[in-house]
């Protein structure tokens, strides 16, 4: 069957679902392919930035429904386990991907997308149109492509990118746990190799997510011994996963994570997410980042299929707003990484912060943008 469509997005996470929302209630005609079903959970760290919470009231996205966590403090601690806590300047929320994906996902079907469990094998363009051929043999024509793929897909080796042909040493791991860690702190602990993120979600819910480079990790036999082994040095994680009880039968995982320069446009398809570019974890700021790229890509995207400016304008101006937005905090949040992951260096730092603590809201500023 072949479909015919204003607009196509590829990948259902939360730039993907997002992008179709804000299409959708601009009176486009919108179809989402993904390859996985709802509901999903996924690596990540599940901490929003307060940023987006303008954009997804109104969008009519009901985040209190989901009964998330309210966070409006950080604690960094380093290998050693010292210590330093702030306030976040704009404070932020938890919530699972599981539960917020599937809302999304819900909200999208609602408004009238229609969305596709598949795998998409190839997407074409041709005399101002997209072509999307999937492996269940169907086929979609639209006016506008959205990347919205995340960090590695099949697209990516299809169309080429550059950064796919790069090995990347970076592993991260992602499970749920029960257990005592207060609900208004997201806690960011480094340690040999890498750095974990910890903060809770809905219904009591801890989520424990760490980026670890694969060097570090392949010693040990596996997941457990590495946390026991390397982990637990640092004595403020050893205290949380020793009081924690794992709720997943086993952790999610996910390799070859990229921070490389990635184009946004690729044979004239938006990117969007993830798919776009990845500020390193610790930040705290991939999901609102996300978000905030299908905002500007909605806005632009409507002006196109509107006919107030050419394909070349879209392509053009989201590149440069996109860079305009996010550039500056990719590369500080890249600097932060190359700190924290050494030792002698995260140890100067702390004692830094320790001394003039008002430092610390300014570096966290940095990598986090003003309300949407």
């Amino acid at each position: 069957m072949n479909y015919n469509i204003q607009v196509s997005i590829i990948g259902g996470g939360l730039a993907g679902l997002t992008a179709g929302i804000d299409l959708l209630k601009r009176n486009f005609t919108v179809v989402l392919i993904e390859k996985n079903e709802f509901p999903k959970h996924k690596v990540c760290g599940e901490f929003i930035s307060n940023e987006v919470l303008p954009y997804l009231n109104e969008l009519g996205i009901d985040i209190e429904s989901l009964q998330p966590t309210k966070i409006n403090k950080t604690q960094l601690s380093t290998h050693s386990g010292k210590t330093i806590e702030s306030k976040l300047p704009l404070g932020g929320f938890g919530v699972s991907r599981y539960k917020l994906d599937n809302y999304l996902y819900l909200k999208f079907i609602e408004l009238g997308g229609k969305a596709f469990k598949d795998t998409v094998s190839s997407v074409e363009f041709s005399n101002d149109v997209f072509t999307i051929y999937t492996q269940s043999n169907e086929v979609y024509t639209s006016k506008v492509v959205l990347g919205a793929f995340g960090k590695r897909s099949n697209i990516d080796i299809q169309l080429d990118r550059k950064f796919i042909k790069q090995k990347s040493p970076w592993l991260a791991v992602k499970a749920h746990y029960l257990g005592n860690f207060p609900n208004d702190l997201v806690g960011l602990s480094s340690f040999d190799g890498g750095y974990c993120g910890v903060s809770k979600v809905e219904k009591n819910i801890i989520n424990i997510c760490y980026l670890v480079k694969y060097e570090s990790f392949k010693k040990h036999k596996n997941i457990e011994e590495f946390q026991k082994n390397v982990m637990y040095k640092n004595k403020n994680l050893k205290q949380i996963f020793i009081e924690s009880k794992l709720l997943f039968k086993n952790p999610l995982t996910i390799s070859q994570i990229s921070f490389e320069e990635k184009p946004k446009i690729e044979n004239h398809i938006l990117m969007l997410g993830d798919a776009a570019g990845l500020i390193h974890p610790l930040c705290g700021n991939g999901m609102a980042m996300a978000i905030h790229s299908s905002k500007i890509a909605s806005y632009l995207v409507s002006d196109f299929l509107q006919e107030k400016i050419s394909r070349l304008n879209l392509e053009l101006q989201y590149a440069v707003v996109w860079k305009k937005t996010f550039a500056k905090r990719i590369k500080f949040g890249k600097y932060l990484s190359k700190l924290l992951l050494n030792s002698y260096l995260s140890k100067i730092t702390m004692n830094l912060l320790t001394q003039v603590p008002f430092l610390l809201p300014i570096i966290i500023k940095k990598t986090h943008g003003k309300p949407l």
